[in-house]
């Protein structure tokens, strides 16, 4: 009975932990939130000055500690099912803070993007630079490309 109550904690736990990580924030140009969708937009036409990779935090750099938690208490569980006693205690603690760090590390990961950032040279001269997440649209020096403007979210499209 021990034994499956812990698995169910571990099960429980993992679920958790894996469901955190699925909840990002999409910065694709190809995504609109429900409120961005039949908005207008300001359109401006460019040519791509530079285009650069970059990683992208859907958790803007602040963890929120779902991994740790998760981790930790899923490793205490593994760990002090090892060994018997005072053995099991100390496998739990060695447990837990290896699985709080194992934790922590799935929950960065999983919350960075690959994106680019795009500067445009705008018809009127002026130079921006828009970070977005990189979608299968590919953008290249010298392309024309539009700028779509809307409450403070630009986004770059041909």
């Amino acid at each position: 009975m021990k034994i499956s109550t812990r698995l169910v904690v571990m099960v429980l736990i993992g679920g958790s932990v894996v469901l955190a990580g699925c909840a990002t924030h999409n910065s694709s140009a190809d995504v609109y939130t429900a409120s961005q969708a039949m908005r207008e937009e300001t359109v401006r036409m460019g040519t791509v000055d530079s285009v650069r990779a970059v990683k992208i935090s859907a958790n803007n750099g602040q963890s929120s500690g779902l991994g740790v938690l998760g981790g930790g208490a899923l490793g205490a569980v593994a760990g002090s099912a090892i060994g018997g006693g005072r053995g099991s205690i100390l496998t739990g603690i060695v447990g837990g803070l290896a699985g709080a760090v194992a934790g922590n590390a799935i929950e960065n990961g999983t919350a960075m993007r690959n994106g680019v950032e795009i500067t445009v040279r705008l018809d009127n001269g002026d130079i921006r630079a828009i970070t977005q997440t990189a979608t299968g649209e590919i953008f290249r020096a010298g392309e024309r490309v539009r700028l779509l403007s809307s409450g403070g979210v630009t986004r770059v499209t041909h």
